[in-house]
């Protein structure tokens, strides 16, 4: 059997099965997954190009054959203390969907990569809310493993919504 058809399989038995696969990453001692299937490829950290008059939270961008990316540091757009980049930062390159079905095609800086987790959808509990809904930074739940907590992201609304929301914010300003 090719590996597309073993790949088909897979993601046909986590369909009928309600279970996913969320690559785990960590930032600021916490790990925080992403659905594999947003992932386009992770790549070791390399220095951004900044780009002038944009949000903190996004560094700049890099040239990924050919198509120019925006690179977002999560630990900025989270409030969280910076850190400085090592061995294990690296850059997840992700596709988020816009709600009229458009891909874009964005970076996120993380401390380290951690592993691949099958986790069910009956496994993720909600958030709990914190002050304004739109205080959130596009957690779409949280899960256990192994003793430890796993915060599942929605990139979509992370990426779209949150982050390049700032960019429109900032040009409106």
């Amino acid at each position: 059997m090719n590996s597309n058809a073993a790949q088909k399989i897979d993601v046909d038995l986590q369909s009928e099965q309600g279970v996913d696969q969320y690559l785990t990453f960590c930032l600021a001692g916490e790990e925080y997954g992403i659905n594999i299937l947003k992932v386009q490829e992770i790549r070791g950290w390399s220095e951004v190009t900044p780009m002038p008059n944009t949000p903190d939270s996004i560094l700049g961008v890099i040239n990924l054959r050919g198509t120019v990316v925006p690179i977002v540091e999560l630990r900025n757009h989270f409030n969280l203390p910076d850190a400085p980049r090592g061995p294990t930062t690296v850059i997840i390159v992700v596709k988020a969907e816009e709600k009229n079905g458009n891909q874009r095609t964005m970076g996120m800086v993380v401390d380290a990569v951690s592993e691949v987790h099958n986790i069910a959808a009956t496994d993720i509990q909600p958030a709990p809310q914190v002050g304004d809904a739109a205080d959130q930074p596009a957690i779409a739940g949280l899960a256990t493993m192994d003793e430890h907590m796993i915060i599942i992201l929605d990139v979509d609304d992370l990426m779209i919504n949150r982050v390049l929301g700032l960019l429109d914010e900032e040009s409106a300003a």
